[in-house]
């Protein structure tokens, strides 16, 4: 029995069921899903990357192409386009997410490999390979057809080869490099590979690159500890154009269609001479922290009523403000479209309420977002209201609710919890360990910190620093050096 769950198949067939599992017991969509199917159907059969509007087609850049080119060749391939193709598109995204599994395994093996005298790598792999496949919370994402599950993929493998340059940078020595030339070689391969890798994955998220940024600070850090700075600039060039490579055509395409050099996908994704609500959303950010209130206001934006019972008591001060407030939702409600005058007084509202507080929009606010995205129950795509408190009358509304609900919030509290002890045990291990836990929670850091800037903090987007999670999770379960050395296994 030992043998069997020891062996990465195993641990890959209760991968497949769990993802089977939700495949075919929850599959979900979302907003993005039907704009991704309208852009890969039209990229298929018109050959323009294009959204439906208003009878015609538009050539947009919305969104980065990555995701619907994945689905234009699944379209192609089963001859099914949008929601017929959804069951193939979410086998496809299980065949990708069981390989990220196994990157992030691999990961771990790598750092594992880095610790002082360690032992055999084939423990650590093997446990987080585990963790990976039952991880429940990027599993669930295989049943949807939006991006996570190929940004978790590439972020995982640009996160392996970033290490491996790290480590080879710093001085350290990879068993797998069995030339001359390839150990000669080795920080530059890395660079490369790593820079393509983050390109490739900016063309499913274009945020991506922040894991380049943070790579970018610790050779500048190698680079002055060791005093090669020409070589390190070197590096950071080199890991850069491996990055733009895979985003030159898309820049080409929007220069020649849109008549626009751009690489990455508009930070606000609205059509040409639509009207970007920056006051609606300033005013958003002096309040909102909470996922189900993203669903009441914002999302109903220009498409449904917003009630303004639907508020909560913090999105006002005083009763005189909390009356201006139903008095604009009741001038937007006429006709659920948001108008540049209206737009202008949600803005004066928000100036007026960070004025008071700045301390709430700019650190308290974001703060509340932060801990929201990465201590929830992360169950948005199943049936559940994933409200954990007050518990003793959600249980009384529904218990079994509420059993799942905790479960999963219990969950995903230990996968984090997990990941901090490993980090910490490598921390304490060498330089070039603490060099790597730098990258992987450095990325971390920085991309929650972006998130937190966002008006609508959606627990998906740290789904792609899971990887990290992962691999960090798995060094808890390695035994320790002082245990190998004395022969207790």
């Amino acid at each position: 029995m030992k043998r069997i769950i020891s062996h990465p198949v195993t641990a890959l067939a209760a991968g497949l069921c769990l993802r089977l599992f939700f495949v075919l017991k929850y599959p979900a969509n979302s907003g993005d899903t039907v704009l991704y199917e309208q852009m890969a159907t039209n990229w298929l059969q018109h050959h323009v990357y294009a959204m439906n509007v208003n009878g015609g087609i538009l050539p947009v850049d919305l969104r980065m192409p990555g995701y619907p080119a994945f689905l234009a060749l699944i379209y192609a391939i089963t001859g099914r386009t949008g929601p017929d193709a959804r069951f193939y598109v979410m086998l496809g995204q299980v065949a990708v997410d069981l390989s990220a599994c196994l990157i992030t395994a691999s990961l771990a093996a790598l750092l594992f490999s880095m610790r002082s005298n360690s032992g055999s790598w084939r423990r650590v792999f093997i446990v987080t390979l585990w963790l990976a496949a039952l991880c429940p919370f990027t599993a669930n994402y295989v049943a949807v057809p939006l991006t996570e599950v190929f940004a978790g993929f590439f972020t995982a493998a640009a996160f392996v080869s970033l290490i491996a340059l790290i480590w080879a940078a710093y001085g350290g020595k990879l068993a797998q490099l069995r030339t001359e030339w390839t150990a000669r070689h080795a920080e530059s391969m890395f660079a490369v590979v790593g820079g393509f890798l983050i390109g490739m994955g900016t063309l499913f998220r274009p945020e991506t690159p922040l894991l380049l940024a943070v790579a970018w600070i610790l050779i500048a850090f190698i680079g002055l500890r060791k005093r090669r700075f020409l070589f390190c600039l070197q590096l950071m060039a080199l890991s850069a154009i491996g990055c733009v490579v895979p985003l030159v055509p898309w820049a080409i395409r929007n220069a020649v269609t849109l008549r626009e050099v751009q690489f990455l996908a508009p930070k606000n994704s609205n059509l040409p001479g639509e009207l970007v609500p920056y006051g609606f959303m300033a005013w958003e950010r002096t309040w909102l922290f909470r996922i189900k209130d993203c669903y009441l206001v914002p999302w109903k934006l220009n498409e449904e009523e917003i009630n303004p019972d639907d508020l909560p008591a913090r999105a006002f001060d005083t009763p005189e403000e909390k009356e201006r407030t139903g008095e604009l939702l009741k001038q937007y409600n006429e006709d659920a479209t948001l108008t540049p005058e209206e737009d202008a007084a949600f803005g004066q509202l928000a100036r007026e309420r960070t004025a008071r507080h700045p301390l709430r929009t700019y650190v308290w606010l974001p703060i509340a977002r932060a801990f929201t995205i990465w201590f929830t129950p992360r169950i948005e795509l199943l049936p559940y209201s994933g409200d954990v408190f007050p518990l003793k009358e959600a249980w009384e509304n529904d218990s079994v609710d509420q059993s799942v609900t905790v479960g999963f919030f219990l969950l995903n509290l230990l996968y984090v919890a997990l990941a901090a002890w490993g980090a910490w045990r490598l921390w304490r291990e060498n330089s070039a360990l603490r060099l790597a836990v730098a990258l992987l929670v450095g990325y971390m850091v920085l991309r929650t910190a972006l998130l937190t800037t966002l008006e609508t903090p959606e627990p998906r987007y740290v789904l792609e620093c899971f990887p990290a999670v992962l691999a960090l999770a798995g060094q808890v379960f390695t035994r320790s050096v002082k245990t190998i050395q004395h022969g207790n296994i």
